[in-house]
């Protein structure tokens, strides 16, 4: 199922998007579509990147004592 939507460009995006479209011979509509979905890709990847990023803080501490105990025990052996 589709969607319509209506949508206003920038006078420059619209000129370059009409360009592209024409030598990639493919409708606007799935120009859009297509470039709507890499973009989405892109901020989902942004996000997981910025969250594995917070979790990896959050963990970085215990991992280190937990290295520490590590170093302690094969300094007793």
């Amino acid at each position: 199922m589709m969607k319509t939507l209506s949508l206003k460009l920038d006078d420059s995006v619209f000129e370059e998007t009409e360009k592209v479209v024409a030598e990639l011979n493919i409708a606007r509509n799935r120009y859009i579509n297509e470039a709507l979905n890499l973009y989405n890709q892109f901020n989902k990847r942004q996000a997981l990147k910025k969250k594995l990023a917070k979790e990896s803080k959050l963990v970085a501490q215990s991992s280190l004592e937990i290295l520490d105990e590590f170093e302690k025990l094969a300094d007793e052996i």
